[in-house]
């Protein structure tokens, strides 16, 4: 009897460890997260840069993105695997079936839905797209029951193309939460995430469509919270990071200007990446820069780091510097920066 008793606790605790190690596995595996979409998603999307590497500095480390397309750019280090496909509506991808393949390369457990600016372009009604995304919906359901879905109301649009978009994205935006209302579960709960309020064509778009360094922090932003909560986990504060920007005058000639702009890490974290922006009040153009990445729209501009010079330890700053043309005046601008 007692060599029995021996054999039955062996097999017992051979039992409980096979149990641990099973379930450390699976706590282990990574959380699956696709961002889906069109060229703001896609190309280059540094929006999912920002909000990768926010995640990573906040704790939040045990997440995948996925997709079947690489990385595009934007000289961060982060995951950049994506289903950001430019040119590409969601109605097509709905009716040609393409999402039910991407899911099944990739099985991430929560899906970011940046979708329908292509549509809205092509003058496609509010009911037909969101009749897509209920296409779409229900083949993220099928790859996992239990399938997160985040959806955004679409930043605001104003190509110099299309005189109506504008008026059509809102009207688009509008018809959203009750779509996504009826269409949640339990178990597999529909998110909206307003991505349009406090996002300009003007300011945070490079082209009245895809957003520039501005636009990919405001969208990052918004993402951030809204992903924290579907993963499971309380939204940490970001650590005591900031930055700012001063501009001095080097030189100045008629017709031309030179400029440099000093940025510093104002707090007590380390940042990995910054954006400066001003505006001109007199209507100069910056003809050529140095040290960063420029961003011009108009008057508008915006420089951020380049691969080189994004990383800064608290009190540590770096510089870029710029040419530009005038006429008439030449105020001095006054930059703001964000990290």
């Amino acid at each position: 009897m007692r060599r029995i008793g021996s054999v039955l606790t062996a097999m017992v605790a051979l039992a409980a460890a096979v149990l641990f190690a099973t379930t450390a596995t699976a706590s282990a595996a990574p959380i699956r997260i696709m961002p889906l979409g069109d060229s703001i998603t896609g190309s280059p999307g540094c929006w999912r840069a920002l909000l990768w590497n926010r995640l990573q500095s906040t704790g939040h480390t045990n997440v995948d993105f996925v997709g079947t397309l690489p990385p595009q750019g934007c000289g961060v280090a982060h995951d950049g695997d994506n289903e950001g496909h430019g040119g590409y509506l969601a109605t097509n991808v709905a009716n040609q079936g393409l999402l039910t393949g991407w899911l099944a390369a990739t099985r991430p457990d929560v899906v970011l839905m940046h979708f329908g600016t292509n549509d809205v372009w092509s003058n496609i009604a509010p009911a037909t797209i969101l009749g897509a995304f209920t296409t779409m919906v229900n083949q993220m359901r099928a790859s996992n029951p239990a399938m997160k879905i985040l959806v955004a109301e679409i930043i605001p649009m104003n190509p110099s193309s299309c005189a109506d978009c504008a008026q059509r994205a809102v009207t688009f935006n509008n018809a959203i939460p009750g779509w996504a209302a009826a269409t949640t579960t339990p178990q597999s709960p529909i998110t909206v995430v307003d991505q349009w309020t406090g996002f300009s064509t003007g300011g945070d778009t490079y082209d009245g469509v895809h957003p520039n360094a501005a636009g990919d922090q405001k969208m990052s932003d918004k993402w951030y919270p809204a992903l924290v909560e579907a993963l499971g986990t309380s939204v940490s504060p970001p650590p005591s990071g900031g930055c700012a920007a001063t501009y001095q005058g080097t030189g100045q000639w008629q017709g031309g200007f030179q400029g440099e702009v000093t940025v510093r890490n104002t707090g007590t974290a380390p940042v990995s990446a910054w954006t400066v922006t001003w505006t001109f009040a007199d209507g100069q153009r910056i003809t050529q820069l140095w040290g960063g990445t420029l961003s011009a729209n108009g008057s508008s501009v915006t420089v951020r780091n380049a691969g080189w010079n994004g990383q800064l330890a608290p009190g540590a700053s770096t510089a870029f510097g710029f040419l530009a043309s005038w006429t008439g005046a030449n105020t001095a601008p006054v930059p703001s920066c964000t990290a």
